[in-house]
């Protein structure tokens, strides 16, 4: 019957896939408008018993997918190519990090950018006195910690596995391939499919949340420039133009539409920190931004393995400060690792384990690193670091009323108000608002090539029904949510976060067992007179039947 309706709808999918998918995604946003408070109440329930009972489990996982990450660059296995072996990137470096980049976190940068390291540094974690600089140089640490290296391993693991398994052993492109080595071929059956179906919703929940961000924030800066009120309604048409644009990003395609955009939304925002480099203490930001590497490098072993155990001693209930943030960020960020993974996957194919792990985890963690020190640092000085708590602290403020202006709040302090603040203000607006196109667009496509299980483009109108579906959750959930919008989002996520995590921490066992199945030829090399032994795959002759052969 399925089939039957979708020859009928020219669609060209998985029809179980599709329509359960579709199905469930529907009776979902029913609930909301039918049960709003229910709902709301049940997914607040859900995630304190997340964080309070397996808060520890996201902090170990994470962390233990960096090691393993880094292990498999440096180990042999880094040689390894996504896909044969003669096969070379279809991208550019420079092309290939902006849609990586674009896709993933571009708008929590905009958001959190100025907003966290504040946070941190006003009301500080680590016991530090608030506004001292001791409490801006923990901000920092922190900040980076949540949004570097930890933040793009949950994207990276599952950007690996997926290419890896599709494009070396020829499996279809979905999340269920990677978990060949464990069911076989019943990947094509209910179990397969089962586990497609969960990464699609995690996937339209997971953009969701960040479109949500990113409304918050076009709406906040809107209202600073114009008229228009920060409310519910500004908010819906919002979300109603910026998937127009997605969804006509969404019809030109990959290489046209995401790839363009990406470049252009990535330009605008390295314009845009340049500018405050050069517009703030330029010479106090150069030596922060050195000093910042050794602070994230001497503060990350322990906060990568920090539960806030002791909070039940401090008279903070339930996980206290850490249920907050950091189980939130990883509860949030791996209902992204489905969709970024594939599209990692898609737009590195031909690339080693090696280029992958270095381009995906590192560069974009330097560069979020540099982003941190600009707005970070200037943003606490301005609002006066080693200052009495009790002073005036405009940014603090703003981020304690309503986080989403704190960026307009940061550029109306830097720049003194006026016009020029106004022109920064609009370009911020526009920033955020391609970057919401960007990963809207992208994570589309994505879903549509879950759904048919190739890269080969769905019809126009089965990817547009995706691209509105994501403008659709997230405009429900705004509603539903009214002035709480961001930390109903948060219960949402963060319950939808944990089968998804439990799901990706599988696919590191995985794709561990997948890389023990490749083989490896010696050959010797000349080195200024002497031989060497070095090692390299065998080939694909002798390397992709070896998954199969166990079925």
């Amino acid at each position: 019957m399925l089939h039957s309706l979708a020859r009928r709808l020219g669609l060209k999918t998985d029809p179980v896939i599709f329509f359960v998918a579709a199905g469930l995604m529907i009776v979902f946003l029913i609930l909301l408008l039918i049960f709003p408070v229910r709902i709301n109440d049940f997914f607040s329930a859900g995630r304190a018993w997340v964080t309070e009972t397996l808060g520890w489990f996201f902090i170990l996982g994470v962390t233990a997918w960096v090691l393993f990450l880094i292990y498999i660059a440096v180990s042999k296995y880094g040689s390894i190519r996504l896909g044969d072996d003669d096969e070379r990137p279809r991208y550019s470096n420079v092309s290939w990090f902006t849609m990586l980049f674009a896709g993933g976190i571009g708008t929590v940068l905009m958001f959190w950018g100025v907003a966290e390291p504040i946070s941190h540094f006003s009301a500080p974690p680590l016991g530090a006195e608030p506004f001292s600089a001791q409490a801006a140089t923990d901000a920092m640490g922190i900040s980076i910690y949540h949004l570097g290296l930890h933040t793009w391993a949950i994207f990276t693991l599952p950007g690996l596995a997926f290419g890896y398994f599709i494009y070396r052993h020829k499996l279809p492109l979905r999340v269920s391939s990677v978990f060949y080595p464990f069911i076989k071929e019943r990947i094509h059956g209910p179990i397969g499919k089962t586990i497609d179906i969960f990464a699609i919703l995690g996937t339209l929940f997971g953009v969701s949340v960040s479109i949500g961000l990113g409304t918050q924030q076009i709406n906040s800066g809107l209202a600073v420039l114009t008229t228009i009120p920060d409310a519910v309604l500004p908010k819906v048409i919002i979300i109603a133009i910026l998937t127009t644009i997605a969804v006509t990003s969404i019809v030109v395609g990959l290489d046209k539409g995401v790839k363009t955009l990406s470049n252009i939304n990535i330009g605008m925002a390295v314009g845009l920190m340049i500018f405050v480099l050069f517009a703030g203490s330029t010479l106090f930001l150069f030596r922060e931004i050195i000093e910042t590497f050794g602070v994230y490098l001497q503060d990350l072993v322990r906060l990568a393995f920090w539960n806030d155990a002791l909070a039940q001693f401090t008279g903070e209930a339930g996980w206290g400060w850490q249920a907050g943030w950091t189980v939130f960020y990883w509860a949030w960020t791996v209902t992204w690792a489905p969709f970024m993974g594939i599209f990692l996957a898609r737009i590195s194919r031909g690339r080693t384990i090696r280029e992958f792990v270095g381009g995906v985890l590192v560069a974009p963690s330097v560069f979020t690193l540099i982003w941190f020190a600009i707005f970070g640092w200037t943003a606490m000085e301005l609002d006066g670091i080693g200052m009495e708590a009790d002073g005036p602290h405009a940014i603090t403020d703003a981020v304690n009323e309503n986080v989403a202006t704190a960026m307009f709040t940061f550029f109306e302090q830097l720049l003194g108000g006026g016009a020029m603040t106004a022109i920064v203000s609009g370009f911020v607006v526009v920033i955020v608002a391609i970057f919401f196109a960007t990963s809207s667009d992208s994570a589309s496509l994505v879903v549509d090539m879950l759904c048919t299980g190739t890269e080969d483009p769905g019809p126009v109108r089965q990817r547009v029904f995706w691209g509105v579906s994501e403008g659709a959750v997230a405009a429900c959930l705004i509603v539903l949510a009214g002035d709480a919008g961001l930390e109903a989002l948060r219960q949402v996520i963060t319950v939808m976060g944990l089968p998804i995590f439990i799901l990706m921490f599988a696919a590191m066992f995985a794709l561990w067992r997948g890389l023990q199945s490749e083989r490896f030829v010696s050959i010797r090399v000349p080195v200024a007179g002497m031989r060497v032994q070095t090692q390299q795959p065998e080939g694909e002759k002798e390397s992709k039947p070896i998954i199969a052969t166990d079925a």
